[in-house]
């Protein structure tokens, strides 16, 4: 093989055209998947390494798809499993996920003007999103391409794409598990009113034990952090409660040391250790969706507006008190 493997090196290997070599490299969502596969296994056998720059120069475009790193003070992030997921996918249809860090809105919007400058990213996955969320509007105002993975909460006219988790269909879930387990006094520890994503696992939560004709008064607010869920527990229960369903499982593991029936929110591995009964959020499919959605609109293909996935109920023995 000569020295420096050549564009139509791979297309002699392949034995596609030139064009369509390009197409796998710069867009590849227009190639079948069988083409594609040839395509890029020819690559790999006579090791040809394609130029960014270069690539960049030719089609205008940085194949980057920017996303904030997100942290948490519990140590049960699932956001790892969300990225591991984008990653995957985006790399799928011939793109990188360029990673940043940013405290508070303010802070991420300085760092994704800078990342323009600086990396020129195709367009951005905003993750958190809530009230009154200026990410999207300075985006929006910008015509710069995203994709949120959470719902435009309180702008429901928003027009961007964005993807999301049903947590109002997994409590409602969760909340008639211990219906059929026989509970009728079923408590919430939930977040901070005001949060997009706690009120709506709290809705699920109030409308199923409405919909029964049931109290929909045992209920309270935390910070989310454990020691918080705890305390909540003993309050509900001394409240007459028998189980309880938590907006999350940091919360819950924390209820868990009061009372058995619990059920948690995200599964997480720390979950599966204890025999928490938790709902399990599909993000490897959300994150797939996140980026189809937002290369869909990179390559001008039509694609959904939005999508909004159900969670399903992960049912463990529960453990002896």
């Amino acid at each position: 093989m000569p020295d420096k493997v050549t564009i139509a090196d791979v297309a002699r290997h392949a034995n596609v055209s030139r064009q369509t070599v390009s197409n796998v490299l710069n867009s590849p969502e227009v190639v079948k998947e069988e083409t594609r596969r040839r395509v890029l296994a020819s690559v790999e056998t006579l090791g040809y390494r394609v130029s960014a720059a270069a690539r960049q120069m030719r089609t205008g475009r940085s194949r980057l798809l920017a996303v904030r790193i997100e942290t948490t003070q519990d140590g049960m992030n699932v956001f790892d499993r969300f990225l591991h997921g984008l990653t995957e996918s985006a790399a799928r249809s011939g793109y990188r996920v360029l990673l940043y860090a940013a405290t508070g809105d303010h802070a991420e919007i300085a760092t994704i003007d800078q990342l323009l400058g600086e990396f020129e990213p195709d367009g951005f996955v905003l993750t958190s999103t809530h009230h009154g969320d200026p990410r999207a509007s300075w985006l929006a105002e910008r015509d710069l391409p995203f994709v949120t993975f959470g719902r435009p909460w309180g702008a429901p006219a928003a027009g961007h794409p964005w993807v999301d988790v049903d947590g109002a269909a997994g409590t409602e879930s969760a909340t008639r598990h211990l219906l059929g387990e026989g509970h009728r006094r079923i408590g919430f520890i939930g977040w901070e009113a005001g949060s997009g994503v706690g009120d709506d696992r709290k809705n699920g939560w109030s409308r199923t034990l409405a919909a029964e004709g049931l109290d929909t008064g045992l209920a309270l607010e935390t910070d989310g952090s454990s020691a918080q869920g705890r305390a909540a527990a003993r309050e509900l229960t001394g409240r007459g409660a028998t189980a309880l369903v938590c907006v999350s499982d940091s919360v819950a593991l924390g209820a868990l040391q009061v009372l058995p029936a619990v059920v948690g929110f995200d599964d997480t591995p720390v979950a599966a250790a204890v025999g928490l009964t938790s709902l399990g959020q599909p993000l490897a499919e959300a994150a797939a969706h996140c980026v189809d959605l937002l290369t869909g609109r990179l390559s001008g293909r039509p694609a959904a507006a939005h999508v909004l996935l159900t969670p399903s109920l992960v049912i463990r023995k529960e453990p002896r008190s």
